[in-house]
């Protein structure tokens, strides 16, 4: 059975690469103390979904 082509490796590694430049971005702000405070748990989320999506079927 082959898998859709939205949960690929490609296009799913591109998304977890932009939750973790997300992450970063919101680290790095200096406006909302409420972006800083989810900042590392979204950075962590899109690390951990790059790990279990490198896996995936090219």
């Amino acid at each position: 059975m082959s898998w859709p082509k939205w949960a690929r490796r490609g296009p799913m590694e591109l998304a977890a690469c932009v939750v973790i430049a997300l992450g970063i971005f919101m680290m790095l702000q200096p406006f909302a103390l409420v972006l800083f405070t989810y900042s590392f748990a979204t950075t962590l989320g899109g690390v951990a979904m790059f790990t279990i999506v490198s896996k995936f079927p090219a």
